[in-house]
């Protein structure tokens, strides 16, 4: 695995989203019960940022086309979204935020 450094842990609270990048790959985190979640930050039905959604219990809304995705899975949850959305592993150290895109 190759761990990439892209977060302070403070910087993302519970129930949040923030965009970032590893590498050059763009990537939404999100902490669900104190848990880290990292997925493409690129809605799978267009060209809209999943970091700009609205996250709602366990899902991210689309903020250009209202569907749901899983933050837990990438799994579609709500049209028009009818494709899963990239998970990458995610992990916090020493107060850092690391994610795994390879």
């Amino acid at each position: 695995m190759a761990w990439l450094d892209v977060a302070a842990s403070e910087d993302l609270k519970e129930g949040d989203v923030i965009g970032v990048r590893a590498g050059r790959v763009p990537v939404a985190l999100f902490r669900l019960e104190g848990e880290v979640f990292a997925l493409h930050d690129l809605c799978p039905h267009g060209a809209a940022r999943l970091s700009d959604g609205y996250v709602d219990d366990e899902c991210v809304e689309c903020p250009l086309h209202q569907g749901l995705v899983d933050i837990r899975t990438g799994d579609p949850k709500g049209p028009p979204i009818d494709e899963p959305t990239q998970t990458y592993p995610a992990r916090e150290v020493n107060g850092r935020i690391e994610v795994d895109v390879d």
